[in-house]
């Protein structure tokens, strides 16, 4: 056979799977199927291979060359234009040739000449007759012209980089590319933002299904949820109200719903008629991403599931879906192609055809205050970094599986190497040290206001391996079975625990290999301990998006109730050296952690330029940023002339190199500039950004900002914190803080003794002062001084006349005016004097005709702490925590009966007297 005829077997069989009947043009029977497929078909300008009848109308044409022609098949399309636009011998001329394809035995194009500007496109076989009966139908209202007249969307409630990539996803879909990528940060908004290309392609595009692909079933879950829970600017009705979603997980796609959500490998099974074993989708594709050796997944011809089943696909995390073993899947659809990636690669720009609608850095993220940064902890151990030597002896070994036990003599003496840890050698002291490290630091130098275990990741080599540690943190911490869980596919019932980690106090750690290294949201993790190394550079990116995302104080404090603040960082503890093979391309923002806020603003205004100065002011500016209020960026504004996250953005744009480009291109009018003149370009960014810091005025009110809301930790003597403040050296800082507050208590002295607070007597009927004395406290607190700060600065300046190592509260600011003013010789905590107060008061009463019971006695120790706290008791608090664990006001009716006032009037009077 000649390679002409052989290819014509080949596209005769594809016609035939798509559901052709073929036929020669001497036997030629048009009402034979729906769709007929002559060979040689005569017209005005030759016989056309095969001519394309549906319902017994031509509507299109065929043009068949051999395998070797492929490389010159779009020189092909001027001899296909010229049949379809021929007359066809023996039709009557009231017919239009709308389909044309050029074919060999290795591969299909086709082009719709009803799209504007038509262009021909790759396609894994040919349209099903029925598919071309019903675009015929729709006549030019095609998707392709559908797509170049999508209307603007309401940007209500969408972030800026998602207007951007939807606006931009508009616009490669008006120009017909077939291939969008959108890279994102974690925690962006991914997700939302394809939904909401999605509903656009639904409701303007007209498409008729979207497949949406996930790495993983958990991750299938997690965008069944966002799909469901979506509701569109321009409509009421939710997304599911308008338009079906199915999640797959059987081998049957319905045809009546127009979102399918699908792991890859679902999809593959589907394709192929096979059945699917469901541990298979609890396989991340960050084994595939590197699987060069694995055999690429062929796809054949699915009559059930043709090519042009789905109009288009939206692959999630698509820096390792479309690769190497699964790239078939892609490509037997005739679909467009939307790809979603926190972490894209020169591969996966390449698949994409470099169109890149959407760029939004997790650097830039963190600027806008979408993500958090972070600071990354090193523990370094002797044997995790050289490995160790075993001595020939009887050692104990382990069935890796089954965990079974034997012990055995060692043949010869062995070395191993740090790599071959928890795979070939388990040292538990090696990950006993490293977990008790962790520990350590963990309320001293990690989380020093922490009173529970921040939510932690810990990322182990394999499931055996998480398995020690789950035992071992356990064991360290000495906690019981949920304080740690292992996160795994081989775990029990994975996604309750991992629903219990997100959304529950308890597991503080989780254990995970893989499971939840991507694409999973657990907003409250606010540390990660790395125990495994790891190659890919954007899996490590990945796995570092764990921490990144942004919570504010009321969610956080939901799992973590002794947070104060938003979450404004995360932390990496590094036990594997994971973060020193420089496999991220983020920058780490924080590069001087060791050195305040307040001195890297000093050295830039000495002239330090250093890219490590200028990063971390700007990643302490951006943290500063979370934890402002909208007065404070109010006046940040206009104090320093701009918005915190456009000083931190100037700062660290003043070393990036696209940037540094871009003004040096504008500055010369070149599009190439040279190195000098880029130096000279980021000299003059560097000014522009380190201005405002030069100016005396400015740093002071940011570190009085910063000092609003950061306490001062010592970690250099981690064992004893004696003070929190001041260095004893600093007399001259001390006598100005105490200078301002004698100066402000002369400035409302009246107002001081209206509250009558300076006078040690006792008196009936006493003014519920605390709602003025906050008032007081906010106008001390706006020139910078708080309670704690001025019951530092008398330690310091008469350490034997003032208690050290006290937590100050407001009330303490009655102690402070009094010492101040004389009144009392020692500055003690107000809480003390309450204390006492109580004591000699229940002495007094006890001795009487009245006998406190214990129950009594702990109403009125729970009453003591409160008027301590707040100055006095109103009978309304008692239906306030804590009183309304014991039954709030009710609850002290029974226990004092009738004499209830009289005891709280009794007590707001004597306690602090």
């Amino acid at each position: 056979m000649t390679p002409e005829e052989k290819a014509r077997l080949v596209i005769d069989k594809k016609l035939e799977q798509s559901g052709w009947t073929i036929q020669d043009k001497d036997e030629i029977n048009l009402t034979a199927a729906l769709g007929v497929a002559v060979r040689e078909f005569p017209t005005s300008t030759g016989e056309v291979d095969y001519a394309l009848f549906v319902d017994g109308k031509p509507v299109g044409v065929v043009e068949a060359k051999r395998a070797e022609a492929g490389e010159h098949i779009t020189d092909v399309e001027a001899q296909s234009g010229r049949y379809a636009n021929s007359s066809l011998k023996w039709i009557k001329n009231d017919y239009e040739i709308r389909f044309v394809y050029e074919a060999t035995d290795k591969l299909v194009r086709f082009t719709d000449y009803a799209d504007e500007k038509c262009r021909s496109r790759e396609v894994f076989s040919f349209h099903q007759p029925k598919t071309l009966s019903d675009l015929l139908e729709q006549g030019k209202k095609t998707i392709r012209n559908n797509m170049k007249n999508f209307p603007p969307f309401a940007i209500t409630g969408f972030r800026k980089c998602q207007i951007n990539a939807i606006n931009n996803l508009d616009i490669s879909f008006s120009e017909n590319r077939p291939k969008a990528l959108v890279q994102m940060a974690t925690g962006a908004g991914k997700t939302f933002t394809a939904i909401t290309a999605a509903y656009r392609l639904l409701k303007y595009g007209k498409l008729k299904r979207i497949l949406f692909l996930v790495d993983t079933k958990s991750l299938g879950e997690q965008a069944e949820r966002e799909f469901l829970a979506y509701t569109p600017n321009d409509d009421t009705r939710s997304f599911s109200q308008l338009y079906g979603v199915r999640r797959l997980n059987s081998p049957y796609i319905p045809g009546d719903v127009q979102i399918c959500i699908s792991t890859i490998q679902r999809m593959y099974s589907i394709l192929k008629g096979e059945d699917l074993d469901e541990s298979a989708e609890e396989t991340s594709f960050a084994e595939y991403a590197t699987a060069e050796s694995k055999a690429p997944k062929e796809v054949v011809y699915n009559k059930k599931y043709p090519p042009e089943f789905f109009d288009c696909i939206i692959v999630d995390e698509c820096h390792r879906s479309i690769y190497n073993v699964w790239s078939q899947v892609l490509s037997y659809f005739d679909a467009f192609i939307i790809g979603l990636t926190a972490t894209p690669d020169s591969r996966t720009f390449a698949f994409f055809n470099q169109n890149i609608v959407s760029e939004y850095s997790r650097e830039q993220a963190i600027i806008d205050g979408v993500n958090v940064g972070e600071d990354i902890f090193l523990i370094e151990t002797e044997v995790s970094k050289n490995g160790a030597h075993i001595m020939k002896q009887m050692l104990e070994r382990r069935d890796r599986q089954t965990r079974e036990k034997r012990w055995q003599e060692l043949d010869e003496d062995v070395d191993y190497r740090p790599t071959q840890l928890d795979r070939d050698v388990v040292n538990p002291s090696q990950i006993r040290t490293v977990i008790r490290t962790f520990k350590e630091n963990l309320f001293t130098t990690l989380f020093p206001n922490r009173k529970e275990v921040p939510k932690t990741l810990i990322f182990a080599k394999a499931d055996s391996h998480a398995d020690d540690i789950v035992q071992l943190v356990r064991e360290e911490f000495g906690e019981g079975n949920d304080f740690c869980r292992k996160i795994t596919y081989a775990a029990e019932n994975p996604e309750a625990i991992l629903s219990s980690f997100r959304n529950d106090y308890n597991p503080r750690i989780a254990v995970t290999v893989d499971m939840i290294a991507t694409g999973t949201d657990v907003k409250p993790i606010e540390c990660l301990v790395f125990m495994r190394d790891v190659r890919s550079k954007n899996y490590f990116e990945q796995m570092k998006g764990r921490g990144t995302r942004v919570l504010s104080k009321d969610d956080l404090q939901k799992v973590t109730p002794s947070a104060t603040e938003n979450k404004d960082h995360f932390v990496i503890v590094d036990a594997v050296g994971v973060t020193k093979s420089r496999k991220s391309e983020t920058r780490t923002l924080e590069r001087k952690p060791s050195v305040s806020l307040k001195e890297l603003m000093l050295n830039v205004a000495l002239g330090d330029r250093n890219e490590d100065t200028l990063t971390s002011l700007a990643n302490r500016i951006i943290r500063l940023n979370s934890k402002m209020t909208t007065a404070e960026r109010k006046q940040f504004e206009e104090k320093v002339g701009a918005s915190a996250g456009k000083v931190a953005e100037e700062l660290l744009n003043a070393f990036d190199e696209d940037i540094i480009r871009e003004h040096a291109q504008k500055q010369t009018g070149k599009t190439y500039p040279t190195e000098a003149e880029c130096k000279q370009a980021q000299k003059e960014l560097i000014k522009s950004a380190v201005a405002p810091f030069h100016k005396p005025e400015v740093r002071d009110f940011i570190d009085g900002v910063r000092r609003n809301h950061e306490q001062l930790i010592d970690n250099v003597n981690l064992d004893t914190v004696l003070f929190a403040g001041f260095d004893t050296q600093q007399e001259e800082t001390v006598n100005k803080v105490l200078t301002s507050f004698r100066t402000f208590i002369e400035e409302h002295k009246d107002e001081i003794i209206a509250l009558r607070i300076i006078y040690d007597v006792k008196y009936k009927d006493r003014p519920m002062v605390i709602e003025k004395l906050k008032e007081l406290y906010e106008k001390l607190k706006s020139q910078g001084i708080t309670v704690e700060r001025l019951w530092d600065c008398y330690a310091i300046k008469k350490p034997d006349k003032v208690k050290r190592g006290t937590l100050a509260q407001l009330t303490d600011l009655i102690s402070i005016i009094r010492f101040d003013l004389g009144y009392a010789d020692k500055l003690t905590p107000f809480s003390e004097k309450v204390n006492y107060n109580f004591m000699q008061w229940t002495f007094r009463k006890n001795a009487g005709h009245v006998q406190f019971t214990e129950e009594q006695i702990e109403w009125l120790r729970m009453i003591k702490d409160h008027i301590a706290a707040s100055l006095s008791i109103l009978p309304d608090d008692l239906d306030l925590t804590p009183f309304d664990r014991k039954g709030g006001l009710f609850g002290f009716y029974e226990a004092f009966g009738e004499e209830y006032e009289e005891i709280l009037q009794e007590m707001n009077v004597e306690l602090v007297a």
